[in-house]
């Protein structure tokens, strides 16, 4: 099965059945929809960046988003590029780059970037996985 609207998308997101949610953590959907959603229903991005098959194309779109919550999401993400990941590294929040230095597709360039950080808290975190890198 795939979602087929941005509507169905925040029905099946916000329905009380743990089924329809299920749905809507774990289904497609074609980048149209994901784009709608976007447009659409801007509550509902953080949970367009939580889908588990969400197009790296709506990732680069969310990578920038105004909502932190919603970077932070997409730093999180499996799928992520180093592209996307060299976007999220200069984020002006922390816990977005935090995020950028826990994910396991960060490379060892972002990471040393990172170990230069504002943030005491993001360079200890960088350098640690640097020294785990060897």
């Amino acid at each position: 099965m795939t979602i087929e609207s941005a509507a169905e998308f925040v029905r099946l997101r916000f329905s009380d059945d743990p089924a329809e949610y299920r749905r809507a953590a774990g289904e497609a959907a074609a980048p149209g929809v994901w784009e709608a959603v976007i447009r659409e229903y801007p509550d509902a991005r953080v949970w367009v960046a939580q889908n588990k098959t969400v197009p790296v194309e709506i990732l680069e779109i969310l990578a920038v988003d105004a909502d932190p919550q919603v970077r932070h999401m997409v730093a999180m993400k499996r799928k992520i590029t180093p592209h996307i990941l060299d976007i999220l590294a200069s984020d002006s929040e922390e816990t977005v780059r935090m995020r950028v230095v826990m994910n396991k597709k960060s490379t060892k360039i972002i990471l040393e970037r990172l170990a230069q950080d504002s943030s005491e808290q993001v360079r200890f975190a960088a350098a640690t996985r640097l020294g785990d890198l060897g």
